[in-house]
């Protein structure tokens, strides 16, 4: 009997413990109206944000129409470029054409209107529209771009104050995002044309010394003239590719090797390399041609001008969720006020800022501000320069793709 009762105990206490467990797990996934409401809204406006992030385009309004609809809580709901409708979501799809035309006006006029049941009149019996709020959305500011488009919903009575509000509200939502694609848009132009620019800069120089050097072995030592010839073929096919604005690590050092076999081939000994990376970094993605003007920088501005023998150092380590990159050389360095732009900077010296430069914005506008170049140099005691590159980056791997 006392085992029974013990029993039934210790049944009760169990069962007493599932429900107290259950209870307090139930208790934290109720929500209030207020955040559910909240969370909703987040939600929806995060599925439209998605594709709106690309531009105006047809594609992209047509999936994002659905979701601003939701957020309206229009009957329908249209987007216009201004001269035709990009999508359109909901009742009232007969009313395009006035639609249409009606958003023209107001890109044109950049007000917003309010239309009412006489003006979208139709012969249909069981047409749901009354009426209709038209909002401009707007262009980024300073820039003089024209009005990207407009918005347009369409209410089943009256329209009423609250979807005036929430179209104009939707529509400034819609504008900032729109800016922010604009945005990215124009880093990536500005990315590439710095690109070109860099190339343009760098090859000149390059490819007269490395024409020179191998010249020089032509008769002396063809074998050493032909090995040459195809390395350079290779760094100038490697250096004008025309397609991907990232490479990897180990692709940029198999270049920077083909350069410095060039180099190499003119200095002779004087030129003394040392080479220290970890085989975990090679496969990190990173900038195209973001170490090559730096390696080209320290042999052409600070060890090409010493006297005697000169050491190069490059050197890329594991640092847990980061690669740190260093080039440094021991040659004649440079004055820090160079770095700063600075008036009166000397010609050459400027190049070689111009090239920093150029790399420097290229990380900052793909990593973010913390991840530019960090150079250390003064005259006479050469010259380091040092990098942090996220071992996974979103941007490298969506635009890599």
């Amino acid at each position: 009997m006392t085992a029974t009762l013990a029993v039934v105990v210790l049944l009760a206490a169990l069962i007493g413990a599932v429900y107290a467990v259950v209870r307090m797990r139930s208790r934290r996934g109720i929500a209030t109206a207020a955040q559910r409401a909240t969370y909703e809204v987040l939600h929806i406006a995060g599925l439209a944000a998605e594709p709106l992030r690309a531009g105006l385009t047809d594609a992209a309004a047509a999936k994002a129409v659905r979701h601003l609809r939701t957020l309206t809580g229009a009957t329908g709901l249209a987007i216009s470029d201004g001269r035709r409708l990009l999508a359109y979501d909901g009742a009232g799809e007969h009313h395009k054409e006035q639609v249409a035309m009606a958003a023209a006006k107001v890109v044109t006029s950049g007000r917003s209107t309010v239309l009412g049941h006489p003006d979208l009149a139709c012969d249909r019996i069981d047409c749901e529209v009354r009426g209709a709020v038209l909002v401009p959305l707007e262009p980024p500011e300073s820039t003089g771009s024209p009005r990207p488009g407009a918005l347009v919903a369409l209410s089943a009575g009256p329209v009423a104050p609250g979807l005036v509000q929430a179209t104009m509200e939707t529509a400034a939502w819609v504008s900032a995002q729109l800016a922010h694609a604009a945005l990215d848009t124009s880093r990536a132009r500005l990315a590439r044309a710095e690109l070109r620019a860099l190339r343009a800069q760098i090859s000149p120089h390059f490819i007269y010394n490395a024409l020179t050097a191998i010249a020089s072995f032509v008769r002396t030592d063809p074998e050493l003239a032909r090995e040459l010839i195809l390395e350079f073929a290779e760094f100038t096919r490697y250096s004008f590719r025309a397609h991907g604005d990232f490479t990897t690590l180990a692709e940029e050092l198999r270049s920077i090797d083909r350069y410095l076999t060039i180099e190499r081939a003119r200095f002779g000994e004087r030129l003394q390399v040392r080479l220290q990376i970890a085989p975990e970094v090679l496969p990190v993605g990173l900038p195209f041609l973001c170490l090559q003007p730096l390696v080209e920088n320290a042999v052409r501005h600070g060890l090409s001008r010493k006297p005697g023998v000169g050491t190069l150092s490059i050197e890329a380590l594991d640092a847990g969720a980061e690669c740190h990159i260093t080039i440094e050389d021991d040659g004649v360095g440079m004055d820090p006020v160079v770095l700063q732009g600075r008036d009166g900077e000397d010609a050459t010296d400027a190049g070689q800022h111009v090239g920093l430069s150029n790399v420097d914005d290229r990380l900052r506008s793909v990593f973010g501000d913390p991840f530019g170049l960090v150079v250390e140099t003064a005259p006479g005691a050469g010259t380091k320069v040092s990098m942090r590159i996220p071992k996974f980056h979103p941007a490298v791997r969506a635009r890599a793709a």
